[in-house]
């Protein structure tokens, strides 16, 4: 491939220890930790060391809001709209917990591909607040069709809850078409936006969603422990979350008895926040900023299609979208062994990850060069024609025996 000297983005490898060690093409799943973490956890350790419980008025209890602020301009929303979240599921349960079953709009329609962690909730939660579940199904267990979805979606629903980009297969869903069908009759959407925020260009003011999800452990390159929830100025402070707590008070340090919900983005948190987290995720999201969403989601184009290339030089099955429009950061391709062949990358240090269904997954990101892709691939060949798959295969079966 050769970028030669015209990615500037590669000047952002500075910033991320682990590169200088690892061929790491794994962003999809865990995003490398930039190196500015390190310090912010310090302070984080050193204000708690130093103040103890005075901290909190250092900034601790604003952070699930103010740190939201900072992933509000890579989503298009406003400031004051964002709210920082432990994880996804807890998120879309929030959101789950505003939603009125009792009369005739009883439905939440989601999709086969949506991550598994948020159809659980769902599932769970929608049964016993005497709602029902649709699930529109795969017909290629790679894309959702949009007509079928739309189909799904009518006057009997409350909300549509499906992912932007699915993670198996990393295919984009339309959101302005899900959101103008949902409206047009009278449904609400969530998206789950994990796999799109900070790989690709979002904006929930263009695709006029209800609720966004997402976090940064993932492009955002911010670590566990941080998810995030936008909500619409149209429903901000009309809805009532019923999983809530003491941040989501209107006077939390009044202690009142009864719940009395706080206007604006503060309503939709809950108990006190995860503050460690918090002060891991704000260094990745910064980087992503200053690297530019649109040169990030050009570059990742054009290396997916180069990765997409390389498996069908030799015909192995891609489990990706072939447009460039329609597919997020990852591509996944089945090779002989993959199981056992992953493990040989690993060995490697090449750090990428393997999923039933959908073979080996690779996520460039942009601070990715176009040779560490080229030995990944030849790293690939090299295991299959020397047979070297072998003794991964024979550790598994030894593992599995002790």
């Amino acid at each position: 491939m050769g970028e030669g000297m015209s990615d500037g983005l590669l000047a952002f490898r500075d910033e991320f220890p682990i590169l200088e060690r690892s061929n790491y093409l794994v962003s999809n799943s865990l995003g490398a930790m930039p190196r500015a973490v390190g310090d912010r956890m310090a302070e984080y350790a050193r204000d708690w060391s130093e103040l103890g419980v005075r901290a909190w008025a250092k900034g601790w209890w604003e952070m699930p809001v103010n740190v939201g602020d900072g992933i509000a301009p890579l989503i298009g929303a406003e400031p004051h709209s964002v709210s920082m979240q432990p994880n996804v599921s807890i998120a879309q349960s929030i959101v789950l917990s505003a939603m009125d079953f009792s009369g005739p709009r009883d439905t939440v329609v989601m999709t086969e591909l949506d991550f598994p962690s948020v159809r659980y909730a769902y599932a769970e939660l929608v049964r016993r607040l005497g709602g029902r579940v649709v699930v529109v199904p795969s017909d290629d267990g790679l894309t959702i069709d949009r007509n079928r979805l739309l189909g799904a979606i009518d006057e009997r629903v409350r909300l549509v809850c499906v992912s932007h980009v699915l993670f198996k297969s990393a295919f984009i869903m339309d959101a302005d078409a899900i959101c103008t069908h949902a409206h047009g009759v009278g449904a609400l959407v969530s998206l789950d936006a994990y796999h799109s925020v900070g790989v690709m260009p979002v904006n929930v003011a263009k695709c006029g969603v209800d609720f966004m999800t997402g976090g940064v452990l993932k492009w955002l390159c911010g670590g566990p422990g941080a998810a995030f929830l936008y909500v619409s100025p149209s429903v901000r402070s009309k809805l009532e979350p019923a999983i809530t707590g003491w941040q989501a008070h209107v006077h939390p340090f009044a202690f009142e008895q009864e719940m009395d919900y706080a206007e604006g983005i503060e309503r939709w948190l809950t108990g006190t926040p995860a503050i460690p987290a918090l002060f891991a995720a704000t260094a990745g999201p910064e980087i992503v900023l200053r690297a530019g969403i649109d040169a990030i989601r050009a570059k990742s184009t054009r290396q997916t299609e180069w990765l997409i290339a390389a498996a069908d030089a030799r015909g192995y099955p891609v489990h990706a979208p072939r447009r460039s429009a329609d597919r997020g950061g990852t591509v996944a391709f089945d090779v002989p062994h993959g199981h056992e062949v992953a493990q040989y990358l690993l060995s490697r240090n090449i750090i990428v990850d393997y999923r039933v269904g959908a073979g080996i997954r690779i996520g460039p990101h942009f601070y990715t060069r176009d040779d560490e892709l080229e030995a990944c691939i030849g790293a690939i060949d090299e295991c299959i024609e020397s047979g070297a798959w072998a003794q991964f295969a024979q550790a598994a079966r030894s593992a599995t025996v002790t």
